[in-house]
C-alpha cells in the first residue's frame, strides 16, 4: 500500500503538468577559515525551487522567507526542521578539517557545501539524494534510498573515505533526506491548498482537463483529498 504521502503525489499529479514534481530541498554552506580559525554559514530551504527559509551563523535565527515561509512556519515541522539545520551544520563543522585534499595548499578559505533533496512525484514515487561540493567543485553524491555513493571529482577520494567508512555519516545523511525531508515534503501537500491562495494557480495549460481543474477552490480541493485518501486507505 502506497504510503500518505504517495497518495497525495498521485493526487497532486493530477492537477499538476505532465513531468512536474514537488520537491524540497535545502543548500547548507559552511565556511572554515584555517588560519585565524573563525567559521562561517548559512541555509537556504527551497519549496519547488520557491524560497522559504533562510539561516547564518551569525543571525542564530531561522528566518521565513516570502509567503511560503510564513505558511510552512505555522507548520508543526517548523522547529523540528529548525534542529535539523543545527545539526547538518554541527556535522559538516567536525568534517570540514577532515576532508581537505592533501594537495590543496591554499592558505584561502574552506568551503563545504551540501544540497538536501527529496522529491515527490506524479507517479507517487519519492526519494532523497545529497549533493556535496568542496570550494564550489561538485566532488561526492549519496543516493539515500541506494545508500550509495558516487565519487564525481577525483579529489573527493579522502571525503569518501572519511564519509563513506563512517557508518554513522551515513545514516545520518539518510535519515534526514528519505524520512525527515519526506515528512517534510508530505507536510507541504496538506497545505498545499493554502499554498495555492497566496502563490496563484499554475500559469501553464497543457490540456482542457487541466484547465477545468485548476477553477477547483482549494476547499473543495481539500474535501476532494481527503475523500479519496480516505477510499483509498479503505481497500
Amino acid at each position: 500500500m502506497l504510503s500518505l504521502l504517495g497518495l497525495l503525489c498521485l493526487l497532486h499529479g493530477i492537477w499538476a503538468a505532465p513531468g512536474d514534481l514537488h520537491s524540497l530541498c535545502y543548500d547548507f554552506t559552511v565556511i572554515f577559515k584555517p588560519v585565524i580559525q573563525q567559521w562561517s554559514c548559512e541555509v537556504q530551504g527551497k519549496v519547488d525551487e520557491k524560497s522559504f527559509l533562510y539561516y547564518n551563523c551569525d543571525i542564530k535565527e531561522v528566518k521565513p522567507s516570502g509567503l511560503l515561509g510564513k505558511e510552512i512556519q505555522r507548520t508543526n515541522t517548523w522547529e523540528e526542521q529548525n534542529e535539523m539545520l543545527m545539526d547538518v551544520i554541527d556535522v559538516f563543522k567536525q568534517q570540514l578539517p577532515e576532508v581537505e585534499p592533501k594537495n590543496y595548499t591554499i592558505r584561502g578559505p574552506l568551503t563545504l557545501q551540501g544540497r538536501m533533496s527529496c522529491q515527490c512525484e506524479a507517479n507517487g514515487l519519492s526519494n532523497g539524494s545529497w549533493r556535496f561540493s568542496f570550494n564550489g567543485q561538485i566532488f561526492l553524491l549519496f543516493d539515500s534510498k541506494k545508500r550509495k555513493w558516487t565519487v564525481v571529482h577525483s579529489g573527493a577520494r579522502l571525503m569518501e573515505k572519511t564519509w563513506v567508512n563512517d557508518r554513522d555519516v551515513t545514516e545520518f545523511f539518510r535519515k534526514i533526506s528519505v524520512g525527515d525531508c519526506r515528512r517534510w515534503l508530505e507536510n507541504f501537500l496538506v497545505h498545499w491548498d493554502k499554498m495555492l491562495e497566496t502563490t496563484g494557480p499554475p500559469t501553464v495549460v497543457p490540456n482542457a482537463f487541466h484547465a477545468k481543474a485548476t477553477t477547483i477552490g482549494p476547499r473543495l480541493w481539500t474535501l476532494l483529498v481527503i475523500l479519496t485518501i480516505s477510499v483509498l486507505l479503505g481497500t
